[in-house]
């Protein structure tokens, strides 16, 4: 059995990792962490939890890094930092759900995140953690920086589409719309029930820090400078994310031509579901899933590409993609403890 630990267990990305670990047939907890609520059981933060006996710790990262065998950081940015360096430093491998270790080029998160990063050094060392492109480094990795949630919804509905002359590269533009559990657990007067009920709004307009983290992937895949126009919404949802990509047309590619595209760059991944000609993807397909639906249509009119995707950003979009890469890491089969379908309702 894998051994993992979670700092920021009482998060709601925590919370979705102690639930996937809780039921994997090849995994158990070793330590739950949380600094605020350390010596309380876990089921005092999650009634749903009532029955596991697990108690809440306070960090020690002697204890659990001798105890651990992969330990998953769901810690704010630049607090991450410095635990995950520590905890590098011993030995340990650490899958962070921060932003800290996404980035090749630390100016590139200075310029987004307004502060230099404390370890620039070992950015070199860490692996970007989007499992369908990167399952053979991450298979020896110590340490992977677990992508955002709607990061992984915007690079997997645009990659295929990368190498390819079906598009036009500029002027791309990602419209996405995130249920509340995206923004995290802790108060804040925007998240009241009262503020997003019935309710929808656009935030970080022209500026949200997942744009830096998309484009450096699809320029990755394109072999070229990739801007993008990104722009979340949040939506009166507990979680899931919808995203609409609206890409130039370069040629006369049919909707058979894209989708045969997508089917090949797609061959044989499991948790990516490609929509037929008049279906396209809803939040209801994913919640609860591991799976990101994607789906488009040809707008011959407009000469563009309108590509619709949807997944759960707690599960593909943070805890899931997290456990997918534990699996890959220890040589698990990938889709062990995530084969569960979408709840719908």
């Amino acid at each position: 059995m894998v051994k993992a630990s979670i700092l920021g267990a009482t998060g709601y990305a925590g919370m979705e990792l102690t639930r996937l670990i809780t039921s994997h047939p090849q995994a158990e907890i070793a330590h739950l962490v949380s600094q605020s609520f350390a010596g309380k059981p876990y089921s005092a933060i999650y009634q749903s939890f009532a029955s596991s006996g697990m108690m809440l710790e306070e960090m020690d990262i002697s204890k659990i890094s001798g105890d651990s065998d992969i330990i998953f950081a769901s810690l704010p940015h630049g607090t991450s930092a410095e635990t995950v360096k520590a905890l590098y430093d011993r030995g340990c491998r650490v899958i962070d759900m921060s932003a800290d270790y996404r980035y090749n080029d630390p100016a590139v998160y200075e310029k987004w995140y307004g502060a230099p990063h404390a370890f620039p050094e070992l950015l070199k060392s860490s692996v970007y953690g989007l499992t369908e492109f990167y399952r053979k480094k991450i298979r020896g990795a110590r340490l992977v920086g677990n992508p955002g949630c709607y990061t992984t919804c915007a690079i997997l509905s645009l990659a295929p589409l990368m190498k390819s002359s079906v598009i036009d590269h500029h002027g791309i533009i990602i419209d996405a719309k995130s249920g509340a559990t995206g923004a995290g657990r802790s108060p804040n007067e925007a998240l009241h029930f009262c503020e997003v009920d019935e309710n929808i709004k656009a935030y970080n307009v022209a500026k949200h820090r997942h744009t830096s983290e998309i484009e450096q992937e699809l320029s990755l895949l394109h072999g070229g400078e990739i801007v993008v126009s990104f722009t979340p919404h949040l939506l009166p949802v507990k979680r899931g994310i919808l995203a609409t990509i609206y890409c130039p047309l370069a040629d006369t590619a049919s909707h058979k031509d894209i989708l045969s595209l997508y089917r090949g760059f797609y061959k044989d991944e499991p948790f990516i579901t490609l929509h037929e000609e008049g279906s396209l993807p809803e939040v209801k397909f994913v919640v609860g899933s591991n799976c990101i639906h994607i789906g488009f249509v040809v707008d011959k009119r407009t000469k563009r590409l309108i590509i619709v995707s949807a997944l759960d950003n707690l599960v593909k979009g943070a805890a899931g993609q997290a456990v997918q890469n534990m699996n890959v890491m220890f040589g698990i089969t990938e889709s062990t403890g995530l084969s569960r379908t979408g709840w719908y309702l």
